[in-house]
């Protein structure tokens, strides 16, 4: 097995190019275990740990540009206030040592719906930018999951950063699992209000082939908060959120949990999240 290693973006482009079947590794989180247990043997690796220019983010005129190599445990110090729902899922992610070293951009690379961060991104408009010899060009998250494990990268790309938009409101984030951290989630889910648009934004993660958005559950929530005026969120709002969180998603049986049950947490974390968010948006407003 070959192994590469550029030091500036540029090489590592250009080793992409050269070698497309050529397996990206950063934090190494997902793509060792594969290793370890023999499930994938790739020609090469493309180590991008010497990458400078992946483990930066920087605030720009639309929000905030998250380097793919930047570690979940930078996000949760550096970028609590401006990423809140992306901070909430970051510490759920494995152990203080996975923290360390997992990125978002490993997430997106390995593509699973069980994924932390996904339902953040989903609800949070994010997009993924991605480079080649070619160029660079941006793919809205919607569009970036295409399957099981499978995404919209060609195979000369490289994901090098996550656009995420000015929150503007409260975000949250919450999953089931065996355990808060150092577990893969039966089912999760992200919720962030954009109050400029009067306007929820959903995502559910481990229910389906890929992270899905509750497209019905987010127009129904946006058509009956008050956002002018917020009042207490009542109790059949809240439930029939969660409801059509719940229709939204295409879980499984597996051995993590049965798809009744997946439905069945998924309306509870989506009406508990709403109601935090939502008291979070009337407290300030």
């Amino acid at each position: 097995m070959e192994f590469l290693r550029p030091t500036s973006l540029a090489e590592a482009l250009e080793a992409k190019s050269a070698n497309p079947d050529a397996v990206p590794i950063a934090g190494g989180t997902d793509v060792m275990v594969e290793l370890n247990f023999d499930h994938r043997r790739p020609a090469a690796l493309l180590d991008l740990n010497r990458v400078g220019e992946l483990a930066e983010w920087s605030v720009t005129a639309t929000g905030t540009r998250l380097g793919a190599g930047v570690p979940y445990t930078r996000i949760i110090a550096e970028l609590g206030d401006r990423l809140p729902g992306l901070a909430m899922a970051s510490r759920t992610v494995g152990s203080p040592q996975i923290r360390n070293r997992g990125t978002v951009g490993g997430n997106l690379g390995a593509s699973s719906p069980a994924g932390d961060t996904h339902p953040v991104l989903l609800a949070t408009d994010a997009v993924v930018e991605v480079a080649s010899v070619r160029g660079v060009r941006e793919i809205p998250i919607g569009e970036f999951y295409r399957g099981v494990k499978r995404n919209a990268l060609e195979p000369d790309e490289l994901i090098t950063a996550i656009h995420l938009p000015e929150g503007g409101g409260p975000q949250q984030f919450s999953k089931v699992g065996t355990r808060n951290a150092m577990v893969i989630a039966v089912c999760s889910f992200g919720v962030a209000l954009h109050p400029a648009d009067n306007r929820v934004g959903a995502g559910i993660g481990s229910a389906g082939p890929t992270p899905i958005r509750a497209v019905d559950a987010e127009r129904f929530a946006a058509e009956e908060l008050s956002w002018d005026s917020p009042k207490p969120l009542t109790d059949a709002v809240a439930r029939r959120f969660g409801e059509l969180v719940a229709a939204a998603a295409t879980p499984i049986d597996d051995v993590r949990g049965t798809a009744a049950y997946r439905r069945h947490a998924l309306s509870v974390l989506a009406r508990r999240t709403l109601t935090w968010a939502w008291k979070d948006y009337a407290r300030c407003a």
